[in-house]
């Protein structure tokens, strides 16, 4: 076994993992007295037991984050949720589709603004009010985290609560695509910046809330460190497809989860480029000449 890879197999792998049963769908789910979570019945391979939407409750009403489906009975509980509370804006951490898809409808319904990141990475997509890093809104502060997505955001509460999207989850990894969409050497530095923040609780779109933070945060940088060095331990010496790596790297890979694996890899070889260890000819990739 190669040095690198032997360094790689000695990072912690899943001690940051947290789980739950199934929770049911459409169901409000207290977190806290002021936070609750709706999933939407959209469970599969990228999304867990469904995308967390959460309720936030501020001074003139609540918020809600990620709607997620356009499914009826989802936004209905989603209304529900409120408990009557009047509900004064939609916030997206990213426009990927099992976050975005609610947005508008259940906006349209309560005529209130969807709000996003400014430069959305959705064409088809702007939101009413564009955010900034730094912004504050309904209560909360807007932290611009690219790197799943290049407009990702999370969102913190004023007693240390953070959002993160898909930003950080606690029962995967998260999806990493190549630019212009994603980038890992942002993704790092994103996690950097929520290590700092000194969170006391994550709460992601999909899965538990995560309430052992630096666990979590350095065990997901210590997944993609790892990465990044299984990476280059099997690279090789001449020019291979993205596909042909992939078939060397992962093994036994559900067929469901392979573009994801090919995103990632594609965007970790980007980094490895930038970093000089490895070299693109047209569309094959070769470790760089020492």
């Amino acid at each position: 076994m190669s040095a690198p890879l032997a360094e790689a197999m000695k990072a912690p792998r899943n001690g940051w993992r947290v789980s739950e049963p199934p929770p049911p769908h459409g169901v409000s789910l207290p977190q806290s007295a002021t936070i609750r979570r709706v999933v939407a019945n959209n469970p599969g391979p990228m999304t867990g037991n469904g995308t967390n939407s959460w309720l936030v409750e501020h001074d003139d009403g609540c918020v809600v984050i990620d709607p997620g489906s356009t499914d009826p009975a989802h936004l209905d509980a989603l209304v529900a949720a409120a408990g009557g509370r009047r509900i004064t804006h939609v916030i997206l951490t990213h426009t990927h589709h099992d976050h975005l898809d609610g947005a508008r409808p259940l906006a349209a319904r309560l005529g209130v603004p969807v709000c996003g990141f400014h430069a959305s990475a959705e064409p088809e997509f702007t939101p009413d009010i564009g955010l900034h890093d730094g912004d504050a809104i309904a209560g909360l502060r807007v932290l611009y985290t690219p790197g799943h997505a290049s407009d990702h955001i999370c969102l913190e509460t004023a007693d240390g609560v953070i959002l993160t999207g898909d930003h950080v989850m606690g029962w995967s990894t998260t999806m990493i695509p190549p630019a212009p969409y994603g980038s890992v050497r942002q993704f790092l530095a994103s996690m950097q910046r929520l290590r700092e923040r000194h969170a006391r609780l994550l709460l992601p779109a999909h899965g538990p809330a995560i309430t052992r933070v630096d666990d979590c945060i350095d065990g997901l940088v210590a997944h993609r460190r790892a990465r990044e060095d299984s990476i280059l331990a099997l690279m090789p010496a001449v020019p291979r497809t993205l596909d042909e790596i992939v078939d060397s790297i992962y093994h036994n890979l559900r067929p469901g989860l392979r573009r994801a694996a090919r995103l990632n890899l594609h965007a970790h070889l980007e980094k490895l480029a930038e970093d000089e260890k490895v070299v693109a000819q047209g569309e094959c990739w070769m470790t760089a000449a020492p």
